[in-house]
């Protein structure tokens, strides 16, 4: 929502905005770019009355200001639908499906693209470090989405994607996951069948050989030319990664059995490679050649929060991660254990997504943290479930007795991931003015 208030404003349009609870980076790019926030949602915010109130699919009926937009008989859309209508219609859109890596593999596509001289378009549900914004008009044709499975409105509940109309499209990976709307893995999938369904016949879809859920998705049926991404070891594929370096800090790209560039960058781990991997394979059909794209990836910056460095204090550094899934932790600890080697690494992590609130993951959260020496969980009170200790992880239940053992513990050295999908009450910075108060 708050990439859409960038585009409209783009578009020449008074934006200004309601929200519960904006934390950094996003309240501070709204800030940056003059558009007005409201805290809480009341009916005085929709004074003057505006155009066009464009709903966000975080509210339901019984919110004050939808009740508002209703009762008065305001003109109102969803999120996606706005974007379609007003900047999407007339573009070639390029759009970043699957349960993880959708903000990194989207902010890649639109890099490659953008050192390519197109100047893309783009909305992405982070701000990648290479743009310093999270979405901008661009100009046509080519425009670069992050194509999120979630509902679209609480008077439309087909997922987002359903709303773009890719001509190119990437899968990258499958599991289950948003468990506050989905019952199963079979309704998400069925989704993704939908959404495969509007891709057109002359145009692409991308996704990992190995991934037997969307494997089973496409037999559903597919009527698009599809392309194939793995590692070297992973058995033969159209696009391949060959790995020159175990942490996926360097890695060879393969077209059709030929070397087509090489990519060194600063990121780390296997699920990066596949991510970049999938950009250059799309980038590819936007007309840009792989050598091109390997030499534009080696040049990204990753994005806020996505293993951002926050600090480092004493030679402790602190990483800011945007973790929101089992699956998604355990690739991203991997990935820095392959970087480091035997240094010390502190897994601070916060389960605060939707899916992991209900205690869908309980059973593996413990086990997606074993690549850390230590692992500290804050679980806050009001959760309806208890996940219990296990070796090597210890669970609190008070954010201030969770950044004491922190501080307590944390020694030259040491790599200390911070992990949630929220602002985690600021956790970051109290760990680092605290750490500098012991030097």
């Amino acid at each position: 929502m708050g990439g859409l208030a960038l585009m409209a404003r783009e578009l020449g349009h008074k934006v200004t905005g309601s929200d519960q609870n904006v934390y950094p980076p996003m309240s501070t790019q709204l800030e940056s770019q003059g558009i007005v926030l409201h805290k809480g949602y009341d009916a005085a915010n929709l004074e003057p009355r505006p155009d066009l109130v464009v709903i966000g699919n975080a509210l339901s009926r019984g919110n004050p200001e939808v009740e508002a937009v209703l009762n008065q008989g305001l003109p109102y859309t969803s999120g996606p639908r706005w974007l379609y209508e007003s900047v999407l219609k007339e573009r070639w859109v390029l759009a970043v499906a699957g349960t993880h890596g959708k903000t990194t593999t989207t902010s890649m596509l639109a890099w490659i693209l953008e050192c390519a001289g197109v100047n893309p378009g783009f909305l992405i549900g982070g701000i990648p470090l290479n743009f310093g914004v999270s979405a901008r008009l661009g100009q046509a044709p080519y425009f670069v989405i992050e194509a999120d499975e979630y509902d679209t409105a609480f008077f439309d509940k087909r997922s987002k994607f359903l709303h773009y109309l890719p001509r190119t499209a990437i899968l990258n990976n499958l599991e289950y996951d948003h468990a506050d709307i989905f019952p199963d893995l079979a309704s998400i999938q069925k989704q993704f069948h939908h959404f495969v369904r509007t891709v057109p016949g002359n145009g692409l879809i991308v996704l990992p050989s190995v991934d037997q859920n969307l494997a089973e998705t496409l037999r559903m049926g597919c009527w698009t030319r599809q392309e194939t991404t793995a590692l070297k070891n992973e058995g033969k594929s159209y696009w391949q990664a060959r790995l020159l370096r175990p942490d996926g800090g360097e890695f060879e790209v393969c077209k059709g059995g030929g070397m087509r560039g090489t990519v060194s960058w600063e990121l780390t781990g296997l699920h990066n490679v596949r991510n970049g991997l999938a950009a250059i394979a799309a980038a590819c059909h936007a007309g840009v050649e792989p050598e091109k794209a390997a030499e534009a990836l080696s040049r990204f910056k990753n994005v806020k929060r996505r293993m951002e460095v926050r600090a480092v204090v004493n030679d402790i550094t602190l990483y800011d991660d945007f973790a929101h899934h089992p699956t998604a932790i355990a690739t991203t600890l991997e990935g820095l254990r392959a970087r480091v080697g035997d240094a010390r690494i502190i897994a601070i992590l916060e389960p605060r997504s939707n899916t992991m609130k209900l205690g869908v993951h309980a059973e593996t959260l413990a086990g997606s943290l074993k690549a850390a020496d230590v692992a500290y969980i804050y679980q806050a009170p009001e959760q309806g479930w208890e996940l219990r200790a296990s070796a090597g992880v210890e669970v609190f239940s008070s954010l201030d007795d969770v950044v004491a053992k922190v501080v307590s513990e944390a020694r030259p050295g040491d790599h200390l991931v911070f992990m949630s999908n929220g602002s985690f009450g600021g956790i970051h910075g109290r760990v680092e003015e605290a750490l500098r108060e012991k030097i």
